[in-house]
C-alpha cells in the first residue's frame, strides 16, 4: 500500500476537529481510492451521492447513543433515546455529564431503558464528569490506546468503542468485525449471499485500507439507504 495515502489518512483524521455536523476532510479521497481498488465500491459509491458520515460532534453523548441503541432497532432507539434527552433536560445532541449522573435509575427505566443501560449511562457519565477520560487527548492517542481506555468503561465493548472512532473521532482505517451489519453487507455484495467467516470479511477490507471506516460505511448503506448517527 502506498505510504502516501496511509500518511494522508492519518493526518486527514486528526484534523478533524470536534464540531456539530462536520464531515470528513479524506471522502472524497477516500472514495476515488475505493473506486479504483475495489470493484463492490466502484458501484455502490455513486449510489449515495453527496451523502457521507457526520458527526454530532459531543463525545459523551456518542457513547451513551451508542449504549441506548445496544440490540434493538435503530426505530426503538431513537424513541428510548428521545425520552431520555427529555428526561435530561439538556439539547439531545449535547447531553451533559452531571446532568446524567445525578439521575436515579428509576427515572432512567420510565424513560424505557433497561436497568443494565441505566447502570451503563450512569457510570459512562461518571467517567467524564470525573475526568477518568482523556477526551483532550483522543486526538494524538491511535485507534487501539482509545479502545482500551473506553472497554473500561461498564457497558462499553469493543464494538462500541469502535463506532465511537468511526462516528465521533472519524477515524478513516476502522473495520468493525463484530458488526453484524458489516458481517451480512460483505455476505451480500461479496459472495452472493453465503455465510462470511470474520477471516474471509478481514481479508475483503484488505483492498480497502486506508479507508476501511469509509468502506465500512458504504456496506451498511448498501443495506439500509438512511445513514446511522451516533
Amino acid at each position: 500500500m502506498p505510504k502516501a495515502l496511509v500518511a494522508q489518512a492519518a493526518e486527514a483524521a486528526s484534523a478533524v476537529s470536534a464540531v456539530p455536523d462536520v464531515t470528513p476532510a479524506y471522502w472524497d479521497d477516500a472514495c476515488r481510492h475505493l473506486s479504483r481498488r475495489d470493484r463492490v465500491m466502484k458501484k455502490l459509491i455513486p449510489k449515495f451521492g453527496e451523502a457521507r458520515l457526520r458527526s454530532r460532534g459531543d463525545a459523551f453523548t456518542t457513547l451513551a447513543r451508542s449504549i441506548v441503541g445496544q440490540q434493538i432497532s435503530v426505530k426503538a432507539a431513537q424513541s428510548v433515546w428521545d425520552r431520555f434527552a427529555a428526561t435530561v433536560g439538556g439539547p439531545a445532541t449535547h447531553l451533559p455529564p452531571p446532568a446524567v449522573r445525578l439521575l436515579p435509575v428509576e427515572t432512567l427505566r420510565a424513560a424505557g431503558l433497561s436497568a443494565r443501560k441505566s447502570e451503563y449511562l450512569l457510570d459512562l457519565a461518571r467517567h467524564f464528569d470525573e475526568g477518568n477520560v482523556h477526551v483532550g487527548q483522543w486526538q494524538e492517542m491511535d485507534d487501539e490506546a482509545i479502545i482500551a481506555e473506553l472497554i473500561a468503561i461498564r457497558g462499553i465493548g469493543r464494538w462500541t468503542a469502535e463506532m465511537f472512532l468511526i462516528f465521533h473521532l472519524m477515524r478513516p482505517n476502522v473495520m468493525p468485525l463484530d458488526d453484524l451489519g458489516l458481517i451480512k453487507g460483505i455476505s451480500v455484495n461479496y459472495f452472493s449471499g453465503e455465510p462470511v467467516s470474520r477471516a474471509e470479511a478481514r481479508e475483503v477490507g484488505e483492498a480497502w485500507a486506508p479507508f476501511r471506516s469509509v468502506a465500512t460505511w458504504y456496506i451498511w448503506r448498501s443495506l439500509d439507504p438512511l445513514p446511522v448517527e451516533y
